[in-house]
């Protein structure tokens, strides 16, 4: 299966190895994420990948690539670009409020 949107992409379930998905913004995907995510397609630094268990295939964020860690997150975790490098943090919700 291969998901190619020019937007943001939600996903309600799991992504599993042999899927892609492409999306120009951000990728969230309710479940657990195994295939590849390609977020930020068209350059888009500010995009993220999150997923209630993050261990794709491969990952992209306007054209720079990772690979999951060998561990097994037990937390929703979300994937950003800083300086150049793919960052994953544990998703937390209280991060943003004002």
């Amino acid at each position: 299966q291969m998901v190619e949107f020019k937007g943001n992409v939600v996903v309600v379930g799991d992504v599993h190895i042999g899927a892609e998905i492409f999306a120009e913004g951000n990728i969230v995907i309710l479940g657990q994420l195994k295939g590849r995510a390609f977020a930020g397609t068209s350059g888009n630094e500010k995009a993220f990948v999150a997923a209630l268990k993050l261990t794709p295939a491969l990952m992209s964020i306007a054209g720079t690539f990772a690979r999951s860690a060998e561990n097994e997150p037990n937390f929703p975790d979300v994937a950003k670009l800083v300086d150049g490098n793919i960052y994953v943090e544990p998703y937390i919700p209280t991060k943003f409020e004002y």
